[in-house]
């Protein structure tokens, strides 16, 4: 009698083990096709959550995506599946009320993750408005007008709660326009911070020869007239435009290369073309594998008459599975040439008698998009975030 117990109760384990396990695989395949749905891109989303155990099954982890949890819960419901909810919504409770922020320097540095020593991710310039998520050691993660999010620590900007940020969205701002410069002291003696071509000071008043410019710190300086224009009116008189992109990129020729660089301090390929057209007033994806995705597609074929002056061309290689690997992106210029960042911002020619004919990118060339004149969905304007 008590071996039949015993073999009983063993049975009734292994199914119950058995069963748990059948659940949780299920529990963990709603999760994956939540994230492909809602955050297949882990730079611009954060949808981090897993199992935490099985009896009850507990979820733990975070994500910034309000939409994504809702759906994941309404999935479990509709499948009969309970579970223990200890996900954390972003910003989590480290940010407190100053959910968003302002750069404070010309130029940030955005890592991978919360040291100096981490890769950089990308940068954000003077006045760009930012979400704070979460706070680690003098840390912040923040999410960028283009939605990447990254890392950069409490010198880098200036937190603010909803209503000292709604004040900065409308007060009248400036935008710097050279491609590097400096701001003064109100008697011209003494530098305030350098500035690069892009950052966007609060207006406090103007003079004769000056704008006088609010930092997001409160540092006061003044910008020469000739350096910068208000925001308002520099919106709404550019027009992107073939001539408009083509000036802008040449204005860039020589500036070093930077992975991760999207200021005139130094540029990778795709903070170049994310300058150009950020310049004339769209702000285009971050990667060039992200910027692969806008646009129309004009050209697959090196078929290269078909190009436009402002259009982007991408390259890359096939893996093994023949998806793509995109990894570099530059802009046409007409006449067979192109401008891109590699080693610096220069022209090289798809035209193979030229003496900058580039064999290498030639060979690895995947498409053309073309930005300028279509409806664009994923890329905003200026005008509506600043």
């Amino acid at each position: 009698m008590r071996k039949q117990l015993i073999l009983k109760v063993f049975i009734l384990v292994g199914l119950f083990s058995c069963n748990g396990q059948k659940k949780l695989d299920h529990v963990i395949e709603i999760i994956a096709e939540v994230e492909n749905e809602f955050a297949p891109d882990s730079r611009t989303a954060i949808f981090d959550i897993k199992p935490e155990n099985f009896n009850p099954i507990t979820l733990a982890g975070e994500t910034n995506l309000v939409a994504a949890k809702s759906s994941l819960f309404d999935r479990f419901k509709s499948n009969q599946i309970s579970v223990v909810d200890k996900i954390v919504i972003l910003p989590d409770e480290s940010v407190g009320s100053k959910k968003y922020a302002l750069i404070n320097i010309s130029v940030a540095p955005l890592r991978t993750s919360p040291k100096h020593s981490a890769e950089l991710a990308t940068q954000a310039i003077l006045g760009t408005p930012v979400n704070v998520l979460k706070k680690e050691n003098g840390w912040y993660l923040v999410q960028t007008p283009d939605h990447y999010i990254a890392w950069t620590n409490s010198g880098s900007l200036t937190l603010m709660d909803q209503k000292q940020y709604l004040k900065w969205k409308n007060d009248p701002k400036i935008v710097y326009l050279n491609t590097y410069g400096f701001s003064m002291n109100e008697a011209g003696t003494q530098r305030v911070s350098d500035l690069v071509s892009g950052n966007i000071l609060a207006l406090d008043h103007e003079t004769e020869n000056y704008f006088a410019v609010i930092y997001p710190d409160g540092r006061k300086a003044n910008i020469n007239k000739n350096e910068a224009e208000i925001l308002k009116n520099w919106c709404n008189k550019i027009t992107v435009s073939d001539s408009s992109v083509s000036y802008t990129a040449n204005d860039l020729m020589g500036i070093p290369y930077l992975w991760g660089g999207t200021s005139t301090k130094g540029l990778d390929c795709s903070g170049f073309t994310k300058t150009v057209y950020f310049l004339n007033g769209l702000i285009l994806p971050r990667d060039a594998s992200q910027q692969v995705h806008v646009g129309k597609l004009v050209d697959k074929d090196k078929v290269f008459s078909k190009l436009q002056v402002g259009d982007l061309l991408f390259f890359g290689r096939k893996n093994d599975d023949q998806t793509e690997k995109v990894i570099h992106v530059g802009m046409w210029l007409g006449n067979n040439q192109f401008i891109h960042a590699s080693g610096d911002v220069h022209i090289s020619s798809m035209d193979s008698l030229a003496e900058n004919f580039d064999d290498y990118n030639f060979n690895r060339y995947l498409r053309t998009k073309r930005i300028i004149g279509e409806n664009l969905d994923m890329v905003p304007e200026i005008k509506n975030i600043y």
